[in-house]
């Protein structure tokens, strides 16, 4: 084996070194499986940083849907969605979307990253305008920038400084960008006051509603059904990798909309449609939703209960009204110590640090799950007092 010729990437063990002693270093952790809970080197472990809300990616029925499509279409869709990757499971999911979001049409994508990437850049373009959230998802902001477009931020859920900032923004198209559900701090958005500034300045709409689907509106649609704002939200963005427990992300949107992303969306022209067992299960996990509509219910109280215990003894949650409870801890090395205290206890937490967040706002990031009982959230109370006595914070 020929030596490689390391100077050219020499800049790189600097630059880490930076982000070491910054305590922002990342590294990649190997488990042995999925889910809120699992069992693992003989011990129970809880889960908090798995997205799979509803305890669906190891859910029999999901597993024998994508093991039936497996078996009659193989491995891989080979080919783009354009030419001959378009499967019964792919037209059969669109549709499924549409009709559970209450839009005409949707689009199936690669992820959600892809998703924003592809919608967005295809909205606009650069003689255009974003105007996004101050706390919007780092896909959103790459999208904006690959789009060409010139980028606005308003202060986070403030429909004033956005009215504000469409007041100042130059005359062409104009994208406004939200989360309905914000990951990182697991509040809402004033989706009706957005909405109608949208249609006060005829601006186009669009919703990452990833944390949202499963747990928020009418059998899981998310919070843009729930308001009944399908008219004034052009797109409708989620993913079929949280609550629906798969892979992929999608856009619900009217027929035009879905016309011109399948013409002129390079993220959905020029990449391999995705897996038909990946389809077949995100079906039948909407199948599942449809039949058991309660489901976010159970879910947003169990993390109710689990937040106001937290709030309870003066842990700062900040404005989180979700599944997603963060814990503001704000120095980034105490924040690494305390996941660190709470995975000795066999409780896997996010330490979430810029920049993923912004300065000074590192936190712990709680995903509650419905694979969480009561007593598993119990333990995790009991887990984070202790964490948090031991490093001197309470």
């Amino acid at each position: 084996m020929q030596e490689v010729n390391s100077k050219p990437e020499e800049w790189i063990d600097a630059e880490l070194a930076k982000q070491r002693a910054a305590h922002l270093e990342r590294s990649i952790h190997v488990y042995e499986s999925v889910g809120g809970v699992f069992t693992a080197q003989g011990r129970r472990w809880l889960n908090f940083g798995s997205n799979d809300y509803l305890d669906f990616a190891r859910h029999p029925r999901l597993k024998k849907a994508a093991a039936l499509a497996l078996e009659q279409y193989g491995t891989g869709a080979t080919s783009s969605r354009l030419i001959t990757g378009t499967l019964p499971p792919h037209d059969a999911l669109e549709r499924s979307i549409a009709r559970h979001k209450g839009y005409p049409a949707a689009v199936v994508f690669g992820s959600g990253y892809m998703t924003n990437a592809g919608v967005i850049s295809s909205l606009i373009g650069r003689n255009d305008h974003a105007f996004a959230d101050r706390l919007i998802h780092a896909s959103v902001l790459d999208a904006v920038r690959l789009s060409g477009a010139r980028l606005h931020r308003f202060a986070h859920n403030d429909p004033g400084s956005l009215e504000q900032t469409l007041k100042r923004a130059p005359s062409g198209r104009r994208l406004i960008l939200t989360e309905s559900v914000f990951s990182m701090d697991g509040d809402e958005a004033p989706l009706e006051a957005i909405a109608a500034l949208a249609e006060s300045h005829e601006a186009l709409l669009m919703v990452d509603e990833a944390h949202a689907g499963g747990v928020f509106g009418p059998h899981g649609a998310g919070l843009v059904s729930a308001l009944n704002l399908h008219t004034k939200v052009t797109a409708s963005m989620g993913t079929l990798s949280k609550a629906l427990g798969g892979y992929g992300g999608y856009t619900a949107c009217s027929e035009r909309t879905r016309q011109w992303l399948i013409n002129r969306s390079r993220a959905f022209i020029y990449t391999t449609a995705l897996p038909p067992a990946v389809m077949a299960a995100a079906l039948e996990a909407l199948r599942i939703l449809e039949e058991t509509p309660g489901l976010g219910k159970t879910l947003l109280a169990r993390a109710q209960r689990f937040r106001e215990r937290l709030q309870g003894v003066g842990l700062d949650t900040l404005r989180s009204s979700s599944q997603i409870v963060p814990v503001l801890v704000r120095d980034n090395a105490s924040t690494l110590r305390l996941a660190g205290r709470l995975k000795s206890r066999g409780i896997l937490v996010g330490a979430l640090r810029p920049p993923t967040v912004p300065p000074d706002q590192a936190r712990l990031r709680f995903s509650i799950t419905l694979a969480h009982s009561d007593e598993d959230l119990d333990r995790a109370f009991d887990a984070v007092i202790d964490a948090f006595n031991e490093e001197g914070i309470l």
